[in-house]
């Protein structure tokens, strides 16, 4: 009564047999969603900002100088109000491109910022700040991929005219 055949244990271990494979089975069939949920790939770095990100940020801190300087001297705001214009239009232009919010991306002028009392000084001190934007702009340019360039090259173009245009 105790003993088992040689047919009873056969088909005991098909049946173990049978089960660890299911198991094995079932085990690795809920394991390979996981692989490609990245639970298992924490290394990835975070995205980079946009390349041109520092541009839109110089774009409104030119917008912003170029408004101070035209609240400060009311004499050269017929001359600085279109150049800020036109920064803030290339602002908007490069935060669509950038997929960047605008409102959330308008630096105001600090106070450290205000532009100098003398109306001479002030137009030194804007011209600097367009030259350093317009070599900026270069830059950004030469390294820009080719469905950039446009956009980039006509910043660049414009600030050149507002170094003429603060003259």
């Amino acid at each position: 009564m105790g003993r088992t055949t040689r047919q009873d244990e056969s088909s005991e271990l098909s049946r173990r047999g049978l089960l660890r494979a299911g198991a094995l089975l079932a085990l690795g069939g809920a394991a390979a969603p996981l692989t490609g949920c990245d639970l298992l790939d924490r290394d990835e770095p975070p995205p980079q900002p946009d390349p041109l990100a520092p541009l839109l940020d110089e774009s409104l801190r030119l917008a912003a100088g170029l408004r101070a300087a035209a609240t400060a001297h009311p004499d050269l705001a017929a001359r600085l109000l279109p150049l800020a214009e036109s920064h803030e239009a290339h602002a908007t232009e490069l935060a669509r491109l950038t997929g960047v919010a605008t409102a959330s991306a308008t630096p105001t002028a600090a106070p450290s910022d205000a532009p100098p009392t003398d109306r001479s000084a002030t137009l030194t001190a804007l011209r600097k700040s367009e030259r350093a934007g317009r070599e900026s702009a270069i830059r950004a340019c030469a390294a820009a991929p080719a469905e950039r360039v446009a956009l980039l090259g006509s910043v660049a173009a414009a600030r050149a005219t507002h170094l003429e245009a603060l003259r």
